[in-house]
């Protein structure tokens, strides 16, 4: 599965959760470059994290519940796509309360605010075009 597959993956399974999920949280650290270290099921229980991250050099962190808490959601957005834009709205209606979330120009909905921002997230992620190859050093090809 390529990255723009597994992000439009991980949109989808915000979108359908109804709770927030400790795995989801650590493949969503994955997918965004986060290497994450999870524990043994048989170690996890309540009260026990999934697991934890490291990023830049730093000491291994409890994995953040990203689809838990609207804060940690939007951190991941600034340190990710810093110069973004976002929003998030409740929609309220007679059978539910949904969340909407729109981040450049790609939306997501969710059951909270925070599952709702992932998914939009994640979706203008994998809408971001890869970064242009870098100039050849071949001295034969010159630019005219």
């Amino acid at each position: 599965m390529d990255d723009r597959t597994q992000l439009l993956s991980l949109a989808a399974r915000c979108e359908a959760s109804s709770k927030p999920d400790r795995e989801l949280d650590a493949d969503i650290y994955e997918a965004l470059g986060f290497v994450v270290r999870r524990k043994p099921a048989r170690l996890v229980n309540r009260r026990t994290p999934a697991g934890g991250i490291y990023q830049h050099g730093s000491f291994w962190k409890t994995l953040g519940t990203v689809s838990a808490d609207i804060d940690i959601a939007v951190s991941l957005l600034r340190q990710k796509a810093p110069g973004w834009n976002w929003s998030l709205q409740c929609l309220a209606s007679d059978d539910s309360l949904a969340f909407q979330a729109l981040v450049a120009d790609c939306s997501g909905q969710g059951v909270m605010g925070s599952l709702a921002l992932c998914a939009a997230m994640l979706r203008a992620l994998a809408r971001r075009e890869p970064a242009a190859p870098a100039a050849s050093s071949d001295p034969r090809l010159t630019e005219t």
